[in-house]
């Protein structure tokens, strides 16, 4: 068993709203000027990543997990979600504004759907000058102010914008209705999950000329009216150590700056780790193998790892585990 550190061939994803800047900041391949999503990281039925390196390389990500499960997710993990790959990892460029939506909580998505619910988080990679994020109410507001909202074509009246700038990160958890804004990139972390309610989409067509779909009367019973500043997240930036940013049922997110070589004990974490290169390049080893990333690269560390050597002279990551 040769659980080497895995790399994984970009799912690129041509949107209404995408650009390029996925090809000219993090030098993916792109074969349309309207790519708005890479893929890194994937156990979703149709789009399951294929492994980009090493003796694996070809091998889908959900046949490794069939191969290997407690060694790939750690005994937790499978434990909690059984095989199927827990969380969906994406670097996002909006050239456009993206349509206003959210997303349902477990047991709505589990009733409905037969899916997990989908919370998430984002990380500012890079932002136009007033590029803008929404997320949540401006205050509290009731069921029937929302509806009616959307009636009259004011719901852009009640929502919070948020500036934002590279390296600020937000928590978007299930229910909150958010949008990312025009001349924003970001890595996102997510549960598994492809289910979204979109609201609003300023009345845009797509290229056949058709509006899209809305999921006006799924979202009325999914959504959170009140306002809660809870989605900025705080974190350290302290050099060669692991800054905690986010710690919920579904991931954990630390932020790392490097400008030396480390060690990282991981014998007890019984997660796989992933890690998205923010910036600069990092050689990522483990017990069986190495890889060397680079700005917009993301590798996934196997469970059975017992301990991780990140070695750089300037990187930025963010780590993630379950």
């Amino acid at each position: 068993m040769n659980l080497y550190p895995l790399k994984f061939y970009p799912i690129l994803k041509e949107r209404l709203w995408g650009g390029t800047k996925l090809g000219t900041l993090l030098g993916k391949e792109l074969k349309s000027d309207l790519i708005g999503e890479s893929w890194e990281l994937s156990g979703v039925t149709g789009d399951v990543s294929i492994v980009a390196n090493g003796s694996f390389k070809g091998t889908a990500l959900t046949d490794l997990i069939n191969r290997f499960p407690e060694e790939i997710l750690g005994k937790s993990v499978l434990e909690r979600f059984g095989k199927e790959f827990p969380i969906l990892i994406k670097f996002i460029d909006a050239q456009k504004d993206l349509s206003i939506q959210l997303h349902p909580n477990d047991e709505l998505a589990r009733k409905r759907h037969n899916s997990f619910g989908k919370t998430e988080m984002w990380y500012i990679m890079d932002a136009d000058k007033d590029a803008e994020l929404i997320i949540g109410f401006k205050e509290d507001i009731s069921k029937e102010t929302y509806v009616e909202s959307l009636k009259n074509d004011t719901l852009t009246d009640l929502l919070n914008y948020e500036n934002v700038k590279e390296g600020d990160a937000y928590f978007i958890g299930a229910g909150k209705i958010h949008a990312i804004g025009a001349g924003v990139l970001i890595a996102e972390i997510q549960q598994t999950s492809d289910q979204t309610y979109r609201v609003y989409d300023y009345n845009r067509k797509d290229a056949q000329g058709n509006l899209r779909e809305l999921h006006t009367e799924l979202s009325i019973d999914a959504i959170s009216y009140v306002k809660q500043d809870d989605f900025k997240v705080g974190y350290g930036q302290e050099e060669n150590v692991s800054n905690p940013m986010v710690n919920c049922p579904y991931f954990k997110t630390n932020f790392i700056s490097l400008n030396k070589n480390i060690k990282l004990d991981v014998s007890d974490r019984d997660s796989f780790t992933i890690y998205m290169c923010l910036d600069g390049d990092v050689k990522i080893a483990n017990d069986f193998g190495s890889i060397s990333i680079k700005k917009g690269e993301t590798v996934l560390v196997p469970a059975i790892t017992s301990h991780i050597l990140l070695n750089s002279e300037r990187a930025k990551l963010l780590e993630i585990t379950i």
